[in-house]
């Protein structure tokens, strides 16, 4: 089965069963400050999981385009990916874990004829707060599945949410592909990371609101939210026992062998799939229409990181040209078919490329000046501390294995306990930091939040008004204090510029306007001067939001219903976010 075949044959599985097909949303959460890239088909769901009703209905699918980096030490294994593409399908307030575990099980077995006695499921154990699962374990053996193949997890394992401290949540099954390993030890479940289970698919059942006190009550609407991971069942579906051996790898892994053996020089099959795998998701983040630069900041940083590796990769094996370009192309070229964005973006993505690569060989060349600094003030038979090698780590890209080579060549040891030391301690604040994003933003929906995303609809118009019909979004971060808003312009705003912005704004709110939906094509919304993020990448009806006068958007909310609500605007901060893209921070209801 090829990719294509796999997306098709889902979509049209649950198209077939009631569900409308919605287009894939930008890699970067709109209005959302809880994660820096869309790690889920439900993030761009999360006002209609909460109750706001969705113009496609109540039964959903789609494929999500998806960047995850917290395990981005396991990329290279047979699995991890930082980008991949999720097969979703949702209810929202229709169906339940009958019908979710029922349809599941039927593609899974009837489909893509996966046998009964390879699957293995995980259901949610129960505490004190909430009851265990019993009935979706009950669905499961009605399908045939015996004891040994359902296991019982708490929190940890099988429990969704909330995004935030408070909101939607639920127990959730979780279904595996049993590789047919011996087990590891006489407890070795889906929880075990030995390999023998590979999850595959994940039905949530969001049943439960998350309050203030920590209690847990029904929900009005139950929602079922589902994902499942395209890379790993095609990898399953063909027999084959890693991702770099199905097609959505082999072009650019023989495009690397090619560059291998043209430069005559040797890297190992670990580093090779890491160059690969990152490869396939900066050229996704280049090509995403909200079209990110790498910067030292949020989504750019962790695009400058993921080329960087790549670059310190190529490097270590002693090849110093730059093939960045070359193997993008090959990622382009094959996935432009399914996502048009990547053909009409790739001027854009090859130039910063280039960029990035001039950018850090400049860096590489001072951080061998320093590291080769630290080296002579170690006496003969000396050891580098850990602390310094981390350095070299942290502010120039050095992977340890470079430090440790350089320092070998010099008769030197490395301090590898106090590198790893802080290395650990550096991760543990980037995860502490990554989970704090996951406070606040959309998954709040409450009403300061929705008339900030107000604000941000006004401001576009106002900067467009102002600064020209070159202005375009490029992105937006709301929390219940503040919005961001970045934007697309070449230059400084000026003072005066931003003053006018601002009175426009001001104006709309003093005027008290109403704020209107509308429901329609995204043809007609066009034809009607609405503008949008993602051009015409949109399901078959969309929402349309109108301030006349002053904005006409296509957008999902939440919203105001009067401009009025917003009291008042002021801009805090002008600034640039990145090359060619602007960042405005504001405040509403200032007295």
């Amino acid at each position: 089965m090829t990719a294509n075949e796999l997306r098709t044959m889902y979509v049209n599985f649950f198209k077939e069963r009631g569900h409308k097909e919605i287009a894939s949303a930008s890699l970067l959460p709109e209005n959302d400050p809880t994660v820096l890239f869309t790690t889920a088909g439900m993030h761009p769901l999360v006002p209609y999981l909460l109750g706001e009703k969705h113009p496609s209905g109540k039964r959903l699918t789609d494929i999500q385009k998806c960047v995850r980096t917290e395990d981005i030490d396991e990329v290279g294994d047979d699995t991890h990916c930082t980008f991949f593409e999720m097969l979703g399908n949702w209810s929202l307030g229709d169906y339940f874990k009958q019908e979710s575990i029922s349809m599941s099980f039927d593609f899974l077995t009837n489909y893509l004829h996966i046998p009964l006695e390879r699957l293995a499921v995980t259901v949610f154990a129960g505490d004190e707060l909430v009851p265990a699962d019993v009935e979706a374990e009950g669905i499961w053996k009605s399908f045939g599945l015996k004891s040994d193949q359902i296991f019982r997890y708490g929190r940890d394992n099988n429990w969704w949410g909330p995004a935030g401290q408070t909101g939607p949540c639920g127990s959730d099954t979780e279904i595996f592909y049993d590789m047919g390993k011996p087990k590891c030890n006489p407890n070795c479940g889906p929880a075990c990371q030995c390999g023998k289970y590979v999850e595959i698919w994940n039905n949530v059942f969001m049943q439960f609101n998350k309050e203030a006190d920590g209690s847990f009550t029904a929900l009005k609407q139950k929602n079922v939210d589902t994902g499942m991971g395209l890379e790993r069942v095609l990898t399953i579906f063909n027999g084959k026992t890693n991702v770099y051996d199905t097609e959505l790898f082999i072009p650019i892994m023989q495009t690397l062998e090619e560059i291998v053996e043209k430069e005559e020089k040797d890297i190992p099959e670990r580093d090779k799939r890491i160059i690969c795998e990152h490869t396939r998701t900066i050229t996704f983040i280049l090509g995403d229409p909200m079209k990110i630069s790498p910067s030292n900041t949020e989504q750019g940083y962790v695009l400058r990181r993921l080329i960087r590796r790549i670059i310190r990769l190529f490097k270590k094996a002693g090849i110093n040209a730059n093939y960045l370009c070359k193997l993008s192309r090959v990622i382009i070229e094959q996935y432009e078919p399914v996502y048009p964005e990547l053909g009409e973006n790739s001027e854009f993505i090859l130039e910063q490329l280039q960029k990035e690569y001039d950018l850090f060989s400049k860096t590489l060349d001072e951080g061998l000046k320093k590291a080769n600094r630290y080296l002579d003030d170690i006496r003969q038979g000396g050891v580098l501390n850990g602390e310094l090698a981390f350095k070299l780590y942290d502010t120039y890209g050095f992977p340890i294995e470079f430090t440790s080579e350089l320092a070998l060549e010099k008769g030197y040891q490395v301090d590898m306990d106090g590198f790893w030391k802080k290395f650990e301690e550096h991760r543990n604040k980037s995860r502490q930091g990554a989970a704090g994003k996951f406070t606040g933003g959309l998954a709040d929906n409450n009403e300061q939040t929705a008339r900030l995303h107000t604000a941000t609809h006004l401001l576009n118009g106002a900067l467009r008004k102002v600064l020209g019909d070159e202005v375009s979004q490029r992105g937006s971060n709301i929390t219940s204090e503040r919005l961001r808003f970045d934007f697309s312009f070449g230059r400084k705003v000026t003072k005066e510029e931003l003053e006018k912005v601002e009175a426009i704004v001001n104006e709309a709110i003093g005027k008290k306007v109403d704020v209107i939906l509308e429901e329609m094509t995204p043809k007609k919304a066009y034809e009607e001067g609405a503008v949008g993020v993602f051009s015409g990448k949109y399901g078959e009806i969309v929402k349309v939001y109108t301030i006349p006068g002053y904005s006409k958007e296509i957008c999902g909310g939440p919203h105001a219903k009067n401009t009025g609500e917003l009291v008042s605007f002021k801009i805090i901060k002008e600034q640039a976010s990145s090359a060619g893209v602007r960042r405005i921070k504001a405040v509403i209801d200032v007295q």
